[in-house]
């Protein structure tokens, strides 16, 4: 059974803290792809990673559901 934050990702929703410039999000070509590729963005970087590394992110660095500076609140 999919955790809330693999659901929210499955769905779209952006994950990120925006004082540190943190994010990670699937993007829109990804989703509905078996395995899905997500994105971890910091400091102007983006960086590929797996579903379950963007789980441990969000988890570790306490990052909640925010509006992206480009993408706003959802990748979709």
């Amino acid at each position: 059974m999919p955790t809330m934050i693999e659901a929210a990702l499955k769905n779209g929703i952006i994950y990120g803290d925006n004082v540190t410039a943190e994010y990670v999000y699937m993007p829109a070509s990804e989703i509905g792809i078996d395995p899905p590729i997500c994105i971890f963005e910091k400091n102007n970087e983006r960086d590929d990673i797996s579903l379950s590394k963007a789980i441990e992110l969000v988890r570790k660095l306490s990052l909640r559901p925010t509006r992206h500076p480009a993408l706003g609140k959802s990748s979709c």
